[in-house]
């Protein structure tokens, strides 16, 4: 998948959002329901019809925040009731990235400003295989729009294979070559069904499907000098404390 935004399939990133007042609409079994106050309502809108309110998921057994739930109100929902003041916004919180979108034109929601982009999240400890098709997060994440107007800051902690762009072919160490789709989602050339990665140091061969530059050959070459893919997925399980998404998902 490509690179948007400055956001990449794998990233770990550290995002937050500033605390704002805003006022509890409503209180439900598995959901605190708040007015937004970053969104104005799109008129325009053909399709949807947005009231001002979003609803921040809870566990429905403990009233507590639910596992994929970023967001945050001040006080917590146990002491809150419909027609309080409080607070909403999302402290810092490590999470990978699981699939990114770009819309164009931009995605129509009932809400503006309409986003362009949807970079779809996990919380650090949950992984994507754990959430099945059918699932409310239909296997990809909570997804995030970095420019829908709420003043989300990223920082990239880990970004895997940063040296490649996807759609690289490389050759490794073993004399395999393999293209590189993702830091997870190799495939080797030689249709071996072994599942494998490739062994470190890499060459690369193409980018863009061309002849790479010596430059970015030679970045490829030092970055892969020492350690291993298993090296590397190792970091990023210790950021993630999640599984890599299975290639192919």
């Amino acid at each position: 998948m490509s690179e948007d935004a400055g956001f990449r399939v794998g990233d770990v990133l550290r995002v937050a959002c500033p605390f704002v007042d805003t006022r509890v609409e409503g209180l439900k079994w598995d959901y605190l329901s708040v007015e937004w106050p970053w969104w104005q309502r799109d008129y325009d809108s053909e399709s949807f019809h947005w009231n001002g309110i979003v609803a921040l998921g809870l566990d429905a057994r403990t009233r507590v925040w639910g596992e994929t739930e970023l967001f945050r109100t001040d006080p917590a929902p146990q002491f809150l009731e419909p027609g309080d003041a409080c607070r909403v916004g999302l402290p810092p919180t490590v999470v990978h990235v699981t699939a990114i979108d770009r819309f164009d034109p931009p995605q129509e929601t009932g809400w503006l400003p309409r986003p362009h982009l949807a970079v779809a999240v996990l919380p650090r400890g949950l992984s994507y295989r754990e959430y099945p098709d059918d699932s409310h997060l239909n296997g990809r994440g909570y997804d995030l729009h970095p420019d829908n107007g709420v003043p989300f800051t990223f920082e990239v902690l880990f970004r895997p294979y940063a040296f490649l762009q996807p759609g690289d072919e490389v050759a490794d160490a073993a004399g395999r070559a393999w293209r590189f789709d993702g830091p997870w989602d190799w495939h080797a050339f030689d249709g071996a069904a072994r599942p494998g990665a490739p062994e470190w140091p890499l060459a690369l061969l193409t980018r863009h499907g061309t002849p790479c530059a010596p430059e970015a050959a030679d970045e490829v070459a030092r970055s892969t000098a020492s350690g291993s893919h298993g090296e590397t997925l190792r970091h990023w399980t210790d950021l993630t404390g999640a599984s890599p998404t299975p290639a192919g998902c």
